[in-house]
């Protein structure tokens, strides 16, 4: 299923919109990472490059998960043809989810996070070990650990870039995601309050939710089993 520039541009939206859930999941390491330099030191020239690096790393991360997951979804599709029209399905299905859940009328998404915590048990205490942060290289290795801490978000982002069934196109959509959660988690050391109080608008979150239930609702094959039936009829 090759990806359209309206679906980057979700997967932006949803890490946009999704920022709050990311500063409450890395805005301790945002602080630590700021905390590390002297307070006589803790300048915009100082404390950039560790958390430019840290976010670098992160959104990395998320690039290569989202590159594992295309290559299981291209695995499915490949099985049987029947696994396309369940792709799509499920890519529509889990836009819907997320736009339910940045609208704040679902949180059913967060309950995927205790699938990651088995992994994220063995990764932790190499993160630990990098603290404090005192260097660009250490943000960077600190932020491609972090990329894996059990998120309700961005493992829905997962699942929905593993219908493209395309390894560069899910990486791609991954990194979008990444990209649009990076003003939130990068504000957290600068202006965070500004960035959250935009993102916490009620009315906001309902019209990014609505826009994203509205793709996938447009997503799911029964809009284009019925436009082909129609097609077909039209023929006859």
């Amino acid at each position: 299923m090759a990806a359209e520039p309206i679906t980057y541009l979700s997967a932006f939206l949803v890490g946009l919109m999704g920022g709050s859930h990311c500063i409450g999941m890395c805005g301790g390491i945002m602080g630590a990472l700021t905390l590390a330099i002297p307070p006589e030191q803790r300048s915009f020239k100082k404390v950039s490059p560790l958390l430019l690096s840290y976010n670098f790393g992160r959104i990395l991360s998320y690039t290569i998960a989202g590159a594992i997951a295309g290559a299981i979804g291209w695995f499915l599709a490949g099985q049987h043809q029947v696994f396309g029209p369940i792709l799509r399905w499920f890519a529509g299905l889990m836009l819907i989810a997320m736009g339910l859940y940045l609208a704040s009328w679902w949180s059913g998404l967060t309950k995927l996070e205790s699938l990651g915590s088995h992994l994220w048990k063995h990764l932790q205490p190499f993160s630990q070990r990098l603290l404090p942060v005192r260097t660009p290289g250490r943000a960077l290795l600190l932020g491609g650990i972090w990329g894996w801490l059990p998120c309700g978000l961005v493992y829905s982002a997962l699942a929905w870039s593993a219908s493209a069934a395309n390894v560069g196109e899910a990486a791609l959509l991954m990194t979008f995601f990444g990209l649009g959660t990076l003003p939130a988690v990068l504000a957290t050391g600068y202006f965070a309050k500004q960035i959250t109080r935009i993102q916490r608008v009620r009315a906001v979150r309902a019209i990014t939710g609505l826009l994203l239930i509205a793709y996938g609702v447009w997503t799911l094959p029964i809009w284009h089993m019925l436009m082909s039936s129609g097609a077909h009829h039209h023929m006859h």
